[in-house]
Parts: C-alpha cells; structure tokens; sequence
C-alpha cells in the first residue's frame, strides 16, 4: 500500500508546488503592475485581467486599464520570461561546461548582440528596415558561430569552449567600444550604454510573445535532456558510457541556451550575473537532479527578475536604473562568495 501511494503522494506534493509557483509570479506581477507614477491596486490589476479573459465584468478606470494593458503587464511577463531563461540557460552552461562560475554570456552571445544593436543604431546598417532586436539577434548567433568554430565544434572540451567565448567575447565588445567612440554622437552613445545595461522599457506585447515562445519551448527541451545533463556531471566520458550521444547532445542544448539568450538579449540586452546566481541558488534547495532544478530555475529566475524590475524603478525617486545594475549590485558579493567557496573546495 504504501509503496502504491508512493507516486501519487510525490505528484501530488509537485503539484502544489507548482500552484504555490504560479501563485508566487503572480503576485510580485501584480505588485510590479502596481508600481509606478500611476499607482495601481492590485486587486485592480487581477479585475483587468478576469475582465479581459471574460471571467468579470468589474467596472474601472479606463486610465487604469490603458496603463496596466499598453505598458506595465507586458513589461512584467516579459521580466518573468527573461529571468527564466537565463536561469535556465545558466544552469545548462554550468552542466554542460562542468564549471560553477559559467553562465549563458559565457559564450560571447550578449557580445555578439551588442555589436548587432550599435551596428544597427549608430551604423544604420540594414537602411532602417532592420530592427535593433533583429540586428542583436544576428550579432548574438555571429558570436555563437565563432565560438564554435574556435573551439572545434562539438569536439571541443569545456576548457576550450570557454576560452573560445572570452576570445569571442573580447572581439565583439572590441568592436562595439571602436563604433561608439568613432561614430556615434553623445546622446547615440548614451542611447547605447543604458541599453546594453539591460532596461524593460520599451518591450510591448510583441516582445512578449516572442520571448514567451522560445523560452517555453527552451524549458521543454531541456527538460526532455535532463538525464543527460545528470550524466554530463561525471564528464563526457562517463557520460558516453551511460548511452549518451555526447556530440548530439551537446550541441543540442548549446543552440538551446543560445537561442534563448540570443533572445532575451535582443530585447532588453545584457543582463548581467542573473544566470550565474541563480541556478546555484536552486541548486541549494532542490538538489543537484536536473529534472527538478530545471523547473526550480525557471520560477526562481522568473520571481527575482521581476523584483529586480521593481528594484530598478524604486531605488532612486523618479528615476529608472539599468536593470543590469540592479542585478550586478546584487549578483557580485553572491559571485564572491561562489569563487571562495570553489577556491577551498579546489
């Protein structure tokens, strides 16, 4: 008896986890809604929504709505799919590379997506009929290119991907600083820097779509190759023997983390240390198993994205701080304490 329950008593016990998750983003989304010049209830918030999908028909303020609709609902879902996937993404590298301190910029891709944007911006290169995100798109997979052309493809150890994406990494940021200081303008090289800092500002519904499609399909993919990335703990070779298609397997979840971080980048830049901390930060409360720290990843990074948006709007009155200085003051006495620990276990 006990051991037929078994199951349904760890299903059942996901399952409210699951529901306290959903629970969780909704309510720092709603908070985020809520904050503004233009503070907004956020039972407000939840009539909006029920209203739209039909569940209500609560009478508000039209201004109300038009804030939570045309700017700040689309901001916070897009900060939930972003902190999500580049928690996930980071989790990936670090199994994949088999280095704690990796994350999902360790393959040069947010370098390569800044060269794409300035190219784009201050260059003008497309004659104004390619958008800045598509141009960071193209950037981010030229990077990815590169890197895996230097470090020999899939045959290429951790070692040397790693030191194929800081080469990669300090070729694209090379060419980025020579087109800002010999081409732009002040106010360009303004425009520039606040993004590549990382800003939620101006992404719509569009944008959410967008990012919501590839880092849904990113987290099913992955978990699909969960085992895999169990087995990738104990290196490539032990992972071969265990029936593990390494090359296949690889490469695979490389173009996975590439395509969500290639994404998120295209549309609100580098955010910095976000995937480095939180997968260890998963890590410590669900385990090393990746088919549960997957999923821990996504709502995790999903939760502390938003706040970290909230933080950036808080902080200083009447002003919006780069979303990725809010998680750098954040993420580097976390990323301190990761290198001090690794130093003594090493």
């Amino acid at each position: 008896m006990t051991e037929t329950h078994r199951p349904l008593q760890q299903f059942s016990a996901f399952g409210f986890l699951l529901l306290i998750s959903f629970a969780a983003i909704g309510l720092v989304v709603g908070i985020s809604v809520g904050i503004g010049d233009l503070p907004i209830p956020l039972a407000t918030t939840f009539s909006a929504v029920t209203n739209r999908i039909g569940w209500t028909a609560v009478e508000l303020n039209k201004i109300h709505e038009a804030v939570i609709w045309d700017y700040r609902l689309s901001r916070a879902l897009v900060a939930v799919f972003c902190g999500a996937g580049l928690a996930l993404s980071g989790a990936i590298m670090q199994s994949l590379l088999r280095n704690p301190l990796a994350e999902p910029y360790v393959l040069g891709i947010s370098a390569g997506a800044s060269t794409g944007a300035v190219a784009i911006v201050i260059l003008g290169v497309g004659a104004g009929a390619v958008s800045l995100s598509a141009g960071a798109f193209a950037g981010a997979f030229a990077a990815f290119l590169l890197v895996a052309l230097l470090s020999n493809g899939t045959r290429g150890g951790a070692d040397r991907t790693i030191l194929a994406g800081v080469a990669t990494s300090q070729l694209f940021n090379a060419a980025t600083s020579y087109i800002v200081t010999t081409s732009g303008n002040a106010q360009q090289a303004r425009d520039v820097m606040f993004w590549l800092l990382g800003s939620f500002g101006g992404v719509r519904w569009p944008e959410f779509m967008l990012v919501s499609i590839v880092v849904g399909f990113g987290l099913v993919a992955c978990l699909f190759y969960a085992r895999v990335l169990d087995a990738f703990a104990f290196g490539d070779e032990a992972a071969s023997s265990l029936g593990v298609n390494v090359a296949r397997a690889r490469i695979v979840l490389f173009i996975l983390t590439a395509m969500m971080t290639a994404t998120i980048v295209s549309i609100v830049g580098s955010i910095g240390f976000f995937g480095l901390v939180v997968p260890h930060a998963a890590r410590f409360l669900v385990g090393p198993l990746h088919i549960r720290l997957l999923p821990t990843c996504a709502v995790a990074g999903a939760i502390l994205m938003v706040l970290a948006d909230i933080a950036s709007r808080v902080l200083v009155p009447h002003q919006v701080l780069p979303i990725g200085v809010v998680t750098a003051l954040v993420g580097v006495p976390i990323f301190s304490i990761i290198l001090y620990r690794f130093q003594r276990a090493s």
